[in-house]
């Protein structure tokens, strides 16, 4: 039997796709390895949301041809370029579109057999959660990311997900409620909700956005000590939302909501939905006094003028959000955004994502020094060879935000979550005993 190998790039909701690929290949048989260079196939799962992401999954696809795999090219980039990546990279066995990776054990079984190329990639994509099949977990600790929805609605000026990725398509209660069990039965004590836009959940199935109620349903799960919310559309945050949040004891006081931007001129340029974002942020801090709020921003869009950065440099000093992203624009072929004029150019974006990193680091630096003598929740990430504990506050999500580093003599293990007094404070992460 031969091994095969999985390169992931991408977001969270990649991550997922790569392991249903894993799991559905497992459950017909197949060997898996985490280790490309001992396997015979290579699948590589791209990304394709900015150039850097495709520059990086372009670089490992020659990677693995120049090593004299076998690579099947799956997800974003074969969804977006189609038979032009074909010809572009004919040592490819097989492509796959976003919506297609239930045909992959049909694939693998055919390119076993012959080195003709098999392209499946659906012109309209339209995706449907594979809910008879198992993940393999690629990376297995304290958290784990559950996909509630895959698609969008929304057409963002800037945005190729929708093209990607189809129309959107939520996972009823029931099935995400007994994946999060078998997690935790795992020994997952965090579970991170994902979708391109997590309030729009239920819709398209329920008839009314249901997130509340797949919360108090998650809620319930005994052996899950944390549920944390990612993607939450500004809009769609409404008060009773932020009541049931603030109310549910497992999950975390913790709002993820991207704006992309503050001034009315940028967001209505950007199709995004034009709101008193100052408003919101205020009514998000009444109605959950504890929370913990993360927001990312463009800049150099399109049009974007001096007075446009300066509104939202001046929202960032103000507000002090507590975890913060800043992407350059970057220009998408069939996206309203991609005809705009004038174009920002690289160094005037630069210079203004510098800018708002540097307030920002200033803006965590301090409220990380308020927490200095504070005890907090925190949840242990690993325990490296030197002995350090290293975790995140409630306030943290995995990969993006900050870590907490603990001085301990007591005897803990990854997922647990433990209550430690803070000592010392950087920019981003924290020091701590317990």
């Amino acid at each position: 039997m031969r091994q095969i190998a999985l390169i992931n790039h991408g977001c969270a909701k990649n991550l997922v796709d790569s392991e249903l690929m894993l799991g559905k290949l497992i459950q017909n048989g197949y060997k898996i390895t985490l280790d490309e260079t001992k396997a015979d196939i290579v699948i590589i799962n791209t990304c394709s949301f900015i150039n850097d992401a495709e520059k990086e999954s372009v670089k490992s696809i020659f990677d693995m041809i120049n090593a004299g795999k076998k690579i099947v090219i799956t997800g974003c980039l074969p969804q977006k370029h189609k038979k032009e990546l074909q010809e572009l990279i004919p040592e490819a066995l097989a492509f796959l579109g976003t919506s297609d990776i239930d045909k992959i054990v049909d694939v693998i079984k055919k390119i076993t057999k012959d080195k003709k190329t098999r392209y499946e990639v659906n012109e309209n994509p339209e995706y449907n959660y594979p809910e008879d099949v198992k993940r393999q977990q690629i990376t297995m600790g304290a958290s784990s990311y559950i996909k509630i929805a895959e698609g969008c609605n929304f057409n963002c000026g800037y945005c190729i997900i929708p093209q990607l990725r189809g129309p959107y398509k939520s996972r009823k209660i029931e099935n995400i409620v007994k994946e999060a069990k078998e997690l935790a039965q795992k020994g997952v004590n965090e579970i991170v909700l994902i979708a391109q836009d997590t309030t729009s959940y239920g819709k398209d199935i329920y008839g009314k956005p249901s997130l509340k109620e797949l919360l108090i349903e998650l809620n319930k799960i005994e052996e899950l000590s944390w549920i944390r919310i990612m993607y939450t559309y500004p809009s769609f945050i409404t008060d009773e939302l932020l009541e049931t949040i603030n109310k549910l004891d497992k999950v975390v006081k913790y709002i993820d909501i991207p704006l992309q931007h503050v001034s009315q001129n940028m967001l209505e340029a950007m199709n995004r939905p034009v709101i008193d974002n100052k408003k919101l942020i205020k009514k998000i801090r009444k109605l959950i006094p504890s929370v913990a709020i993360r927001t990312t921003f463009i800049v150099g869009y399109p049009g974007e003028t001096e007075e446009d950065f300066q509104e939202l440099y001046n929202f960032i000093k103000e507000m002090k959000i507590d975890k913060l992203g800043v992407f350059e624009f970057s220009r998408e072929k069939n996206t309203k955004a991609y005809k705009l004029r004038p174009q920002i150019p690289a160094k005037i974006k630069k210079q203004r994502k510098k800018q708002l990193m540097e307030l920002q680091q200033k803006v965590s630096k301090e409220i990380n020094h308020k927490l200095i003598g504070k005890k907090i929740d925190c949840i242990i990430e690993a325990i490296n060879s030197d002995g350090m504990v290293v975790g995140r506050t409630y306030k943290d999500a995995p990969e993006v935000d900050g870590l907490v580093f603990i001085d301990t003599k007591t005897p803990v293990t990854p997922g647990d979550i433990i209550t430690v007094k803070i000592t010392g404070a950087i920019e981003y992460d924290l020091v701590s005993t317990f």
